[in-house]
């Protein structure tokens, strides 16, 4: 194994798959995000109908984690993953029905749009299990010396098909119409599903059988408050998606104030993604393991900046630049995270660490959605976005006061010694 290889997770078959389907399915995840924003926001154009979508998905993923946590610990991972790919494959169909000209001609709007918000909310159920199985099933598929590299590269194809999810999403929409959009996230999904089944069962590294769900409940996040490096890591991404993130009400942005239609729409949404995408890629060949606490810091404050200017702009060539630098700084935060939990994180536990990182992180985003919504409706999407950025500003800025340990992180030595022991 050599040191440093940018491609070194690449070689290791069962992890191209896994981020071959990884990408089928967030493609099909991103691109119906945009689908179900853009259809809700039409058929009730009210801002607030945007953050309901957020909170149907919110509840149960905040809630469920920490049993979905302990269920994964306990059980297989990859017969788990692929149990739900099969259940996200029956709400991309119904969203593909719910759609169609049948329903819509004889159902009343408000009877499709709460079968929407059923169907966000049963995907949410979902949401509470894929963190912490794909957490846990990545660390199954490389050896321990190259987690940081197979980190990157599976946060970048995250990203990637995010980009291409969003931008497909907005010019689909505009070229074929909403249900035939769906139909073909409907198609992705069950590629991914194919694919999950070429990767082979994996060992259950969890012996603890008989312990209870509520010691292994209370473990689980013992461990991650009482370590302020990965609390402090996820408090800062929680902090700048809840209140610093405006991806919900990019569609006020697009139609409202930037007349830019839902081509911009798309285009708004994959900015701020390519960004990440971009820096993503270059961290596997620059790695940015060393003054990691720093860069952290430095990132988070800079993605508050770029959505300051996003908010207070009128022209979208400059929301566009804001969108995409501020990309650029999610994609450097992001890197450092996964590094840190996968570093830190013992096996036997990889389940309940990542579903205390969905509640703080993948949860965020959903709360991050009522939180948008709401402010828009308060205070108009451009202000919103503004006090959004600033709490992300203040935020960094206590975090580098108060926590010493996060701050002189560097995780160099750490991955060094990994490659010393040769796993």
């Amino acid at each position: 194994m050599q040191k440093n290889d940018p491609y070194a997770a690449l070689r290791f078959k069962e992890f191209n798959i896994f981020l071959l389907l990884r990408f089928a399915l967030v493609f099909g995840w991103s691109m119906q995000f945009v689908v179900i924003e853009w259809q809700v926001y039409a058929l009730t154009e009210n801002p607030l109908s945007l953050g309901i979508i957020g909170l149907c998905e919110f509840l149960p993923a905040f809630f469920l984690a920490p049993f979905a946590g302990h269920i994964v610990d306990k059980k297989e991972k990859r017969n788990l993953f692929t149990l739900c790919i099969a259940l996200f494959s029956l709400i991309s169909f119904g969203l593909f029905w719910l759609t169609s000209e049948t329903t819509e001609s004889t159902w009343e709007t408000n009877t499709i749009l709460f079968g929407i918000y059923g169907l966000v909310f049963f995907g949410g159920v979902l949401r509470a299990f894929f963190g912490p199985t794909i957490f846990s099933l990545i660390a199954l598929l490389v050896p321990k010396a190259i987690y940081p590299n197979a980190a990157t590269w599976s946060s970048s194809t995250w990203k990637g098909a995010s980009v291409f999810g969003a931008l497909c999403g907005g010019f689909l929409i505009a070229w074929i119409g909403v249900h035939y959009t769906l139909g073909f996230i409907f198609l992705l999904v069950m590629i991914a599903l194919a694919l999950v089944l070429q990767i082979e069962k994996k060992p259950i590294l969890n012996k603890a059988t008989n312990e209870s769900i509520k010691e292994s409940l209370k473990s689980g996040i013992k461990f991650v408050f009482n370590d302020k490096v990965i609390l402090g890591a996820l408090t800062l991404d929680m902090i700048a998606v809840l209140f610093g993130g405006a991806v919900a009400i990019f569609a006020v942005f697009a139609k409202d104030i930037l007349d830019a239609g839902p081509k911009g729409f798309g285009i708004l949404n994959a900015a701020l993604s390519s960004g990440s995408i971009i820096t993503m890629l270059a961290t596997t060949y620059i790695p940015i393991t060393k003054n990691t606490g720093k860069k952290l810091l430095v990132s988070v404050f800079g993605f508050g900046v770029c959505m300051i200017i996003f908010g207070a702009s009128k022209l979208m060539w400059l929301s566009v630049i804001a969108l995409f630098c501020s990309g650029v700084f999610d994609g450097i935060s992001m890197v450092v995270r996964q590094t840190i939990l996968q570093l830190k994180t013992p096996d036997e536990m990889r389940g309940r660490v990542g579903a205390v990182n969905s509640m703080f992180v993948g949860s965020s985003n959903e709360l991050g959605a009522l939180e948008s919504g709401i402010a828009a409706k308060i205070f108009g999407a451009p202000l919103a976005v503004v006090l959004g950025g600033t709490v992300t500003l203040l935020t960094v800025v206590v975090m580098s006061l108060r926590n010493k340990p996060l701050r002189e992180l560097d995780l160099q030595k750490d991955i060094e010694d990994h490659y010393v022991k040769g796993y």
